[in-house]
């Protein structure tokens, strides 16, 4: 049961309206199920917009930060880290991403740059691993993770991952589909390493 999520997003809103249109309509679905949101406790870009969304319909927002992004990160917002249900400062970048990764029972990515991409396919990893079994899912606004999706079905047919963990992956283009094939996911106990040619 998905009581949690943690969600992985830009802290800048990216050009596009939908972006910020969408992380909004995130958090307040969270708040409406009933579900947690956890997150980097951000308070600008997308970071901020679906933890303000999320607070402002009632929901709980549990936000992590490493001490050292405290005056970059929650900065220049109506709703700031002290307005957040729980705060967690946390002595660095692998301790954030642990500690979110600990509290939560799925992860969901939103557009963002470098970091959210390293976080998502970092939890990508783990389940790869089988160091967690949770749903990840990529919400695909506008098509933005259309490159990124592209490279995971290139990986799939040049060798380098398997179809079965390539499909941990979950997308979709709207929030509510995506929160469905969460609830429903069920991880599959797949090596990550292919035969060689040596083994065929």
């Amino acid at each position: 049961m998905l009581k949690r999520i943690c969600v992985f997003c830009g802290s800048n809103a990216g050009h596009k309206p939908i972006y910020r249109a969408e992380a909004e309509k995130l958090g307040r679905l969270l708040a409406a199920r009933g579900i947690e949101l956890v997150y980097g406790a951000g308070n600008i870009g997308l970071m901020g917009a679906v933890a303000d969304a999320c607070l402002e319909a009632g929901g709980t927002v549990i936000g992590v930060i490493p001490e050292a992004l405290m005056g970059k990160e929650v900065a220049g917002r109506a709703v700031d880290h002290r307005a957040l249900t729980r705060i967690e400062v946390v002595d660095s970048m692998h301790t954030r991403k642990a500690r979110m990764a600990e509290l939560s029972d799925g992860f969901i990515a939103l557009p963002g740059g470098f970091g959210t991409f390293e976080e998502f396919c970092e939890i990508l990893t783990w389940g790869q691993l089988g160091f967690h079994v949770k749903p990840m899912g990529l919400l695909n606004v506008a098509g933005f993770y259309d490159p990124l999706l592209a490279l995971f079905e290139h990986a799939v047919s040049e060798g380098f991952l398997r179809e079965q963990n390539r499909a941990m992956a979950l997308a979709e283009t709207d929030i509510e589909r995506l929160l469905e094939a969460m609830a429903a996911y069920q991880a599959e106990p797949v090596s990550k390493w292919l035969k060689t040619e040596q083994q065929l």
